[in-house]
């Protein structure tokens, strides 16, 4: 064959195998036929466990590695501190308490006969300061008795009257009883010593740490004797279940996935293949995460989606790279 016509079918042929390997050179669609191939990582879903009151932590219950389920017992805080709080609380209802019932009640019948008996004393103490005015008076003219005499004994008849108005108003006082505002003080009294009781055995109740759901320990930060404070992380749990995949989809491969798809997971060195379905397709574009090993350029914007496996084993870790499978129809 002639060498001139053999460059441009060599030529040809090149280009022929270029524009295959780069799809027409970006020019043409991949197609929505084939296995659509993404990348992404298993989601790290970790909680921190504190307390919500401070104290000496006595005890700890689990270590690294354990599995836990809801409402286990995970520490606790030395409770000693707030069950002298709650004795003393006690103590402070039953003193409020009391005092309303004293209230409502009204006086007692001792307390009753002896402001009469006062009324009656005063009463006669009046009258024979008044007997000493009626006998007296007739001798102040001619002189028999002194003025000073005489002013004396009208002053002790006064204060034989005003003894004998404030014996009866104390008694009139424990007539009526209590006022209706002395009552409403003595209930809201009795409220807020209730209140502070239940208030410290919601504290009571936070000293022991329990799991708020399944999963794993995977960090021990204190140890019993160490004092800790209101939100300092004691525990770190993994969230286990449900196992969910974050992967990224391209912009020109966003029609070919929906949610309630089903996809397959593999990671690297593990020879299962794992099932899943497309809970949520981010409808916000972000650049490709480093931690993403893709086959096009980082800097491409891609749309982020969260896959839950439905078979999830313990060989399937939290963080780990995987490639996610989409099967084209």
């Amino acid at each position: 064959m002639n060498r001139k016509r053999l460059i441009p079918i060599l030529a040809a042929a090149a280009l022929l195998i270029a524009a295959i390997a780069t799809n027409g050179f970006g020019l043409v669609g991949k197609g929505n036929g084939g296995d659509l191939t993404l990348y992404g990582n298993v989601d790290i879903r970790e909680v921190d466990m504190a307390f919500r009151v401070p104290g000496r932590i006595a005890a700890i219950d689990v270590d690294e590695g354990d599995k836990v389920e809801p409402g286990q017992m995970l520490a606790l805080i030395d409770p000693a501190p707030l069950d002298s709080r709650i004795a003393e609380s006690d103590a402070m209802i039953s003193q409020a308490r009391a005092q309303l019932a004293e209230l409502m009640n009204g006086s007692r019948a001792q307390d009753v006969g002896q402001a009469r008996a006062r009324v009656d004393a005063a009463q006669a103490a009046l009258r024979k300061a008044q007997q000493d005015v009626d006998r007296r008076q007739s001798l102040v003219e001619p002189g028999a008795i002194s003025r000073d005499v005489w002013q004396a004994t009208l002053a002790q008849r006064d204060q034989a009257q005003a003894q004998l108005n404030e014996a009866q108003q104390a008694l009139s006082k424990l007539n009526q009883g209590a006022r209706v505002e002395q009552i409403d003080a003595a209930k809201a009294q009795l409220k807020s010593a209730m209140a502070a009781r239940g208030s410290l055995m919601v504290d009571r109740g936070d000293t022991a740490l329990r799991a708020a759901t399944a999963g794993t320990v995977v960090t021990r930060a204190q140890e019993p004797g160490a004092i800790v404070q209101s939100g300092q992380t004691v525990l770190t749990l993994s969230i286990d279940r449900p196992l969910r995949v974050r992967a990224y989809v391209a912009e020109s491969d966003l029609s070919r996935v929906a949610p309630g798809m089903k996809v397959q997971v593999k990671a690297d060195g593990n020879h299962k293949t794992y099932q899943g379905t497309i809970g949520f397709i981010s409808p916000r574009a972000e650049f490709t995460p480093k931690t993403v090993q893709t086959e096009d350029l980082r800097t491409d914007l891609v749309y982020r989606m969260r896959i839950t496996v439905t078979d999830p084993d313990d060989k399937l870790r939290q963080g780990q790279p995987v490639t996610v499978t989409v099967t084209g129809k």
